[in-house]
């Protein structure tokens, strides 16, 4: 089949822009029912400066937020128009080839502890610019049922890496970093385990002027402040049983900076091998205490591009005692991990045209299955 003859019910997109609010992951993906799905084309689109600020302002309390959102909901939604655009151009399919496009918007409040959580968006806008029916707003049906609203994508995760005789462990490490635990007699849990990238990511743009730590290469100029680390580790967070779920809502700069402050005096450099050390370690221990039978770590996210972090959690992992697991990357299961989300979101499009539930009760503590998404026609 070559690309601009795919069947229009099977092609979506799928657009992710995430915690670390550098831009958005989009993917051309079509699925089929007896066999793995097919990448048609994928592209990124870079956030400007001021919708970056403007997104990390909504993250906090201030004046004219309605306005202020509605903007930069609008803005995003022609961010996510010209992404598709560079899908379509990239795979050879015209808009009437695609099904739908699956597009999570971009958080900037979540609280389920208060019954909502906010994904700013205008899908409706998306629609009339791409002239594509859009899915969105999949979180709060979730939470809605009682459920954390996240993370969802453990049910993607079981569908597309799941068939294994042994336990396997996904790590996603986005700005928040989050772990699906694949059970080898088919049980799914998955649940947030704390920051990913959030905090390297601002370290690295308060230090180094840049907006992340490329290759880890700051990080691996400093060493481990063993005692900002054990402060940071005391976050209550980190020992609460799941179904769990958090954002920059709880681990935002002031967070950071009020820990900071009892240690004063550490360069930036070991600040920044610090964070890193905080994110290996509390994935690892959620791995230690939820599934040491696991045999394997597959890491997708940002933070697969950072070897320093993929080695600082083999470490971690040995040091927890799960010595002989290895970290690889989920290129390892046939999905890149850029990959990996902005398909998820366009699999839970899939799932929302054809009514089927796309949460697992078991990872977000909701009620029940429940379909996920608002569709906004063409």
């Amino acid at each position: 089949m070559t690309r601009n003859t795919a069947s229009a019910s099977n092609v979506y997109f799928g657009l992710m822009s995430g915690t670390s609010m550098d831009g958005v992951d989009g993917i051309a993906v079509e699925f089929f029912p007896d066999k793995p799905p097919v990448v048609r084309g994928e592209a990124f689109e870079g956030f400007s400066a001021g919708l970056r600020e403007a997104l990390f302002a909504l993250q906090q309390p201030g004046d004219n937020e309605i306005e202020r959102e509605a903007l930069a909901a609008n803005a995003l939604a022609t961010r996510y128009m010209v992404c598709c655009h560079e899908l379509l151009r990239g795979s050879g399919l015209s808009a009437a080839d695609v099904r739908a496009i699956g597009v999570h918007g971009q958080t900037v409040r979540h609280r389920p502890d208060k019954g909502y959580t906010r994904q700013i968006n205008n899908p409706a806008l998306l629609a009339e610019m791409t002239q594509i029916d859009v899915v969105a707003d999949f979180r709060s049906r979730d939470l809605a049922a009682g459920g954390q609203g996240a993370p969802l994508v453990p049910a993607f995760h079981a569908t597309i890496f799941g068939v294994s005789n042994e336990t396997r462990v996904v790590c996603n490490l986005g700005g928040i970093s989050n772990i699906t635990i694949l059970g080898a007699q088919g049980h799914v849990r998955g649940f947030d385990c704390g920051p990913g990238n959030v905090f390297l990511d601002a370290w690295a743009q308060r230090h180094l002027g840049r907006p992340f730590d490329e290759n880890g290469q700051f990080a691996a100029r400093g060493q481990t402040h063993r005692p900002l680390l054990h402060a940071l580790l005391e976050e209550p967070f980190f020992a609460q049983q799941p179904p769990k779920s958090t954002g920059r809502d709880l681990f935002s700069p002031a967070w950071l900076d009020a820990r900071l402050a009892s240690h004063p005096g550490i360069s930036p450099e070991d600040v920044q091998a610090t964070l890193t050390a905080l994110t290996a370690v509390t994935v690892a221990r959620e791995i230690e205490r939820h599934a040491p039978e696991s045999r394997a770590v597959y890491v997708c996210g940002g933070g697969a591009r950072n070897p320093v972090l993929l080695k600082a959690l083999q470490t971690a992992l040995e040091e927890s005692g799960a010595s002989g697991v290895p970290v690889l990357t989920t290129e390892a299961l046939g999905v890149p991990p850029q990959q990996v989300e902005p398909m998820a979101f366009a699999w839970l499009a899939q799932r929302c045209l054809a009514r089927a539930p796309g949460n697992l009760p078991s990872v977000t503590g909701a009620a029940g299955e429940r379909v996920l998404g608002a569709i906004y026609p063409r």
